[in-house]
């Protein structure tokens, strides 16, 4: 379902590039239960490009907006509903991420919003916090609406075929991948550098700066900190370890998994989840070892176009993703519903694309059954790996029908009927909360009549 309130790249940047205004008089124009909405808030979201294709005036649709959030976010506060730092910092730098991609560079980025870097990532914070507590709260209250085959027959019974969602074209692929083999010397330089900052931090340094010069995942922008998570989490013999810590203070010993070798520091246990600090390194891969990987790849695919054997059967025997091995190959994903989450083979390019670019680019020139040559790439594991595809399937684009695409037709009924219950819940939550409006903003033909009172 489509989240209220997500606020777009040009609406954030505006809102915190308000803080640079000075020409701005600041006043208060309403009230929501003990919240403030401020002038230089509106005046903030009104700068978005994107509101000049609402309808409507700017001065009452986007103080409303703003309203409606705060009603979320103080019902979330009512019921108990919580983000952690850890989950509102990824959050954050994800965003900051897609932002220095937009604007070109993190200096480009810098110049626009008139502020450093970490000046934007502080101000970011409480924006992705109120976010994500405005989507918590519309989970909670949206949690129990059903939707059955019968309700999307008839939603859609009399609707013109050009109505219907357009799906883009999808295509399902097979992968082999190998891991060049890595000299053991190599293996042993990694461990014995963990096990110097291991040390390091046994004599006193902190273990989040360390992390946060040497980790080789996202999680050193946290020092390392990976939140609270449960062993099925986990990699399985990361987690044996994280979960036996008992001394905050101890550095475990040097633990490899399939991502790689780590040094693990617990901070806290909650039940059956443990949050720790890890500093993860990867061996580096000589060239002459890549090199034999990618010829072995090459002779295998020979061999299956030569039918000593399927494709299929070599990845179930010879690839070393097990995320794909057992499936023969074939890639999947799980993908949000309005229900939850379900794992499809299907993927629209673009999809592909932001998996993996290397397997995208591979797919792109492939027609249906053919295999690509071997290329290198980077594994969801950050490991460097080399690859072959092939492609299986590719569904053309096409509005969807019942037969094919009945879980997207499904996903937007509830979608609607989800809507519906928030709508009601706004309306109802108007009714028993505290709001004070500007008189200059009563004649507002707003989308809920009841703020006025």
């Amino acid at each position: 379902m489509k989240k209220l309130f997500l606020y777009s790249f040009f609406s954030l940047i505006s809102l915190f590039a308000s803080a640079q205004q000075t020409n701005v008089v600041d006043e208060v124009i309403w009230v929501v239960g003990d919240e403030a909405i401020l002038k230089s808030d509106v005046e903030s979201m009104r700068r978005d490009p994107d509101w000049n294709k609402i309808q409507g005036n700017p001065y009452c649709v986007i103080p409303e907006r703003i309203a409606i959030q705060k009603l979320f976010i103080h019902q979330a506060a009512i019921d108990s509903i919580e983000v952690t730092d850890v989950e509102v910092n990824r959050a954050v730098e994800a965003q900051l991420n897609e932002w220095v991609m937009r604007a070109g560079s993190r200096e480009k980025l810098e110049e626009y919003m008139n502020m450093p870097f970490s000046q934007i990532r502080e101000e970011m914070f409480e924006q992705m916090k109120n976010q994500s507590l405005t989507e918590r709260m519309q989970e909670k209250l949206t949690k129990n609406v059903k939707v059955n085959p019968a309700d999307v027959r008839r939603y859609f019974k009399d609707m013109p075929e050009d109505s219907l969602p357009y799906i883009q074209t999808q295509v399902e692929v097979e992968v082999i991948m190998k891991q060049p083999e890595v000299p053991r010397e190599e293996i042993e330089r990694v461990k014995s550098r963990l096990r110097e900052l291991a040390d390091r931090v046994n004599k006193g340094e902190s273990f989040a700066m360390l992390a946060k010069l040497y980790c080789q995942d996202d999680s050193r922008r946290q020092g390392g900190e990976l939140g609270y998570l449960g062993k099925a989490q986990l990699d399985a013999s990361f987690a044996n370890v994280a979960f036996s810590l008992t001394d905050p203070k101890k550095v475990s010993k040097v633990v490899e998994s399939e991502f790689g070798y780590h040094i693990i520091q617990l901070i806290d246990k909650r039940g059956d989840k443990v949050n720790c600090r890890h500093i993860i390194m990867r061996p580096e891969l000589d060239q002459a070892n890549i090199d034999t990987c990618m010829s072995k790849l090459d002779s295998l695919t020979q061999d299956v176009r030569m039918n000593k054997y399927t494709f299929e059967e070599a990845a179930f025997h010879v690839s070393d993703d097990k995320d794909t091995r057992n499936n023969h190959g074939l890639m999947s994903r799980m993908i949000a519903t309005s229900e939850g989450a379900e794992r499809t083979s299907r993927f629209t390019m673009s999809d592909l694309a932001q998996l993996s670019p290397e397997i995208a680019r591979a797919v792109e020139a492939l027609e249906i059954g053919e295999i690509s040559k071997p290329f290198q790439m980077v594994n969801q594991k950050g490991q460097q790996v080399c690859a072959v595809v092939k492609l299986k399937s590719r569904i053309k684009a096409h509005h969807a029908t019942m037969q094919e695409d009945f879980q997207v037709l499904k996903d937007v009924v509830l979608s609607k009927k989800k809507q519906d219950v928030i709508l009601a819940w706004i309306k109802d939550k108007q009714k028993s909360t505290y709001v004070r409006i500007n008189e200059e903003y009563h004649n507002c033909e707003f989308q809920y009549p009841g703020w006025v009172k």
